[in-house]
């Protein structure tokens, strides 16, 4: 996630929440209701019956509709596998996607729907290999069919077009779009949280929906195309860079990237742990970031000795030209800029891997569970590593939480038009602290370990979080619960000692 500097003094940095989006039809701008942000506010999931494709079952879920956002995705479809068959044209500014989306149907239905912006134009839609009828209006592509609760289907949509960023949900200063994003001399690269996705290709963009990807990326040559997990090839074929990347462990669709762009691998080492570990930087950059990328097998080292191993078989870091950055799925995106790119960034996004990605909210409500820890984290690598008391760094960060709070709302029932600012971060982070002093450190980070394997690579959410944490450390702490994550005002932070 993207960040700001706390104090210059202390060097202590806010990993601000990452990149958002609104359709560019009526219902991006339209405010969601009271009840829509309310914590209360919840979708039933849709039972996961019928028998799918033996080597994808381990994506079939519970799809849900979104409560703070639900005017993007929909529970109809449980993505199951992506095959994305992508050209970029960046003279023309065009994006060719030759999509094969295999699936489940939640439900007995007549049509199903995706995510995918207007300006990328769909020429042909086959269901199962043959040619099947679709609406696609605004920001929704209705595909008809006879759809049948827990049958696996077959989906192909070829479409072009010159894709545009979507609008971001915030007040934040450092972006106001996410999505696919193109610079000034055509290269291209995606973020996108909470949604966004669908400005490159069609897709059920809510974050409970998790799938497996594998991308083709085709791009005049020498440019390179990057995505998430494995590079499997890379040939020059009739002018063009052809990369084919794999990546095996289910993901969300606000976690996977794609970039496209004059790349240059910096980095390629293994990390302690036996990690492999790669860096692409434009070429032509300054590298007066490249220490801070070279700290990157470091940092895993530092992390995974709070966290346990490293839950993915491996990690990446990419630079692209944003004032912004974020974690997407065993790839670390970010802005060339000196913040974003400093080492305590390169942690934060690090423990986003356990946090966030291998354990993922299924509903944009729990933002909280994935930032809390990961700014915690950073807290507590800056205080070892610069010896700054962590007392210190929390008890400044209350005084920006408390001020976020008042404009933004609680973090676990914040104010939809304002993702992801300063609240979400720091107010689960003083709550951490409070729950590690009450239940000692050793039951804490047990704690903290623990959680990322009890449902791993899946999504939670509060309900099941909550009380699981009061179980594992024998504690009741729904005072801190309820006044961290859901109070108007902010709790009283008393450091120790």
């Amino acid at each position: 996630m993207t960040r700001t500097r706390l104090t210059a003094a202390l060097a202590a940095t806010a990993l601000l929440a990452g990149l958002t989006a609104c359709s560019g039809d009526d219902s991006s701008t339209a405010s969601p209701s009271e009840d829509t942000a309310s914590s209360d506010s919840t979708s039933e999931p849709v039972a996961a019956d019928g028998a799918v494709d033996p080597d994808l079952e381990a994506a079939a879920g519970d799809p849900l509709e979104d409560s703070v956002y639900p005017h993007v995705g929909d529970p109809s479809v449980d993505a199951l596998h992506y095959d994305l068959d992508l050209a970029w044209d960046p003279d023309g500014r065009t994006l060719t996607g030759e999509e094969e989306l295999t699936f489940r149907s939640t439900g007995d239905a007549d049509h199903v729907q995706l995510d995918l912006i207007p300006q990328l134009e769909v020429s042909a839609v086959e269901v199962d290999g043959e040619d099947a009828e679709f609406e696609h209006g605004g920001k929704n592509l209705l595909v008809s069919g006879d759809f049948v609760a827990g049958g696996q289907y077959e989906l192909s949509i070829d479409y072009s077009g010159t894709p545009q960023p979507v609008e971001a949900p915030t007040t934040r200063a450092d972006f106001s779009t996410t999505g696919f994003t193109v610079t000034e001399d055509g290269s291209a690269w995606t973020m996108q949280e909470p949604f966004g996705a669908y400005s490159w290709f069609a897709v059920n963009d809510q974050p409970s929906d998790k799938a497996f990807y594998d991308f083709t990326l085709r791009v005049p040559a020498p440019w390179t195309g990057i995505a998430n997990g494995v590079m499997t090839s890379r040939e020059e074929e009739a002018g063009q860079t052809v990369s084919e990347w794999h990546l095996d462990s289910k993901t969300s669709s606000y976690l996977v990237t794609v970039a496209f762009g004059d790349f240059a691998q910096t980095l390629d080492t293994t990390s302690e742990s036996g990690v492999p570990i790669t860096a692409w930087v434009p070429k032509g950059e300054p590298t007066k970031y490249a220490q801070n990328l070279e700290y990157t097998p470091e940092a895993l080292s530092w992390v995974e000795g709070k966290l346990g191993p490293y839950p993915w078989s491996s990690l990446g870091v990419l630079v692209v030209d944003s004032d912004s950055g974020m974690e997407t799925q065993t790839m670390i995106t970010l802005g060339n800029t000196d913040y974003t790119t400093a080492r305590d960034t390169i942690v934060h996004e690090i423990v986003h891997q356990w946090y966030g990605d291998r354990v993922t909210p299924d509903d944009w409500r729990d933002l909280w569970m994935s930032e809390g820890m990961a700014m915690y984290l950073q807290f507590v690598w800056q205080s070892e590593t610069t010896g700054t008391p962590l007392e210190q760094l929390l008890t400044q960060a209350a005084t920006f939480e408390r001020q976020s709070r008042k404009v933004n709302g609680p973090p676990a029932t914040y104010d939809p038009r304002t993702f992801g600012e300063i609240q979400v971060y720091y107010g689960p982070a003083l709550m951490w602290d409070e729950i590690r002093r009450r239940v000692g450190d050793d039951a804490f980070w047990e704690m903290v370990r623990a959680w990322p394997s009890v449902d791993p690579d899946g999504s939670s959410n509060r309900d099941d979080y909550l009380p699981w944490i009061e179980e594992q450390t024998g504690t009741e702490l729904s005072d801190l619960f309820d006044g961290w994550l859901f109070a108007k005002r902010s709790p009283k932070f008393v450091p120790a000692g």
